[in-house]
């Protein structure tokens, strides 16, 4: 897994995220579950059935937090930028656009700059790349995009 960058504060965020769901959010879950099945036969009951749709994405986003959580590395950004590494900002050139983000993970929250997370397509590939490299990445859809290391710069 690649490595994903946190800061201190959304660490704490998710990991309080993470606690709500595994106790309250089950305890709550059972609830609206019981509740609904008592509305009579399962297989016509459309609330039954929403309700344990609901139970499964709780689920995943706990198994999706836990796994994020563990692989996670958190505290300040590195301060240097020689090589694009997770938790620094990088402006690249995408085939003629200027675009800067700061590479890390989606759950990371920035006031200036919209998070590449370094899992994505696009993140893996200029991820340990320096300023004047070109890579190429393909995007989900297959088509293959040109992007070139224009600035690496801190948090």
């Amino acid at each position: 897994m690649p490595e994903t960058w946190l800061s201190q504060e959304a660490y704490d965020r998710l990991t309080a995220e993470l606690d709500t769901l595994r106790t309250d959010g089950r305890t709550r879950m059972a609830a609206i579950i019981e509740e609904a099945r008592a509305h009579g036969d399962l297989r016509e009951n459309a609330e039954y059935h929403a309700a344990k749709d609901e139970q499964g994405k709780m689920e995943s986003r706990i198994r999706q937090l836990e796994a994020l959580l563990r692989d996670a590395r958190v505290g300040e950004a590195p301060v240097d930028g020689d090589v694009v590494r997770p938790g620094l900002v990088v402006t690249l050139d995408i085939e003629g656009d200027e675009e800067t983000y700061l590479l890390g993970s989606r759950e990371d929250e920035h006031d200036e700059h919209e998070i590449l997370s370094s899992a994505s397509p696009m993140g893996e590939a200029v991820n340990g790349t320096r300023v004047g490299d070109t890579v190429h990445y393909r995007t989900p859809a297959g088509a293959e995009i040109e992007v070139r290391i224009v600035r690496i710069l801190p948090a």
